[in-house]
């Protein structure tokens, strides 16, 4: 059977990385299962999911002009049922204010106002820094 990108043939894993596991394929040909490419659920580490000399079914992604070839575990598998909005656990919902219909003018002034405040608070925090750091001998008094 020639390797051809999108047939599935089965293999043996002849090395694991922590990027990956390399697969022995028909015709003495070695490819990749990127760690991306194992499971439909989180790989932290491969070795978690395949150990050396397991037999494994790979689709084949990709050959290379180079003759790298890589693969896919996950590709041939079915994917998980995804959760439905019932089973999906709920997130408490922020309560709503009441907000009465407000003019643009009201808006500008209440923005106006809390500009003003920050600048003033600004103001006194820059100014005790000042006057505080001033002067004084910065030395032994001996």
């Amino acid at each position: 059977m020639a390797i051809e990108t999108g047939s599935k043939v089965t293999g043996k894993v002849t090395g694991i990385t922590k990027f990956g596991a390399f697969v022995e394929l028909p015709e003495g040909k070695t490819g990749l299962v990127h760690i991306s490419e194992v499971s439909h659920s989180y790989v932290k580490e491969v070795s978690d999911h395949l150990t050396v000399g397991d037999e494994v079914t790979v689709k084949i992604v990709k050959v290379g002009d180079d003759g790298k070839i890589a693969l896919s575990i996950r590709q041939t598998q079915d994917a998980p049922p995804k959760p439905t909005r019932e089973s999906a656990p709920r997130r408490p919902q922020p309560k709503k204010r009441p907000e009465s219909p407000a003019s643009f003018e009201d808006k500008m002034n209440k923005f106006l106002r809390d500009s003003e405040e920050r600048l003033s608070t600004l103001r006194t925090q820059t100014d005790g820094k000042r006057k505080r750091g001033g002067g004084g001998s910065r030395g032994n008094d001996r």
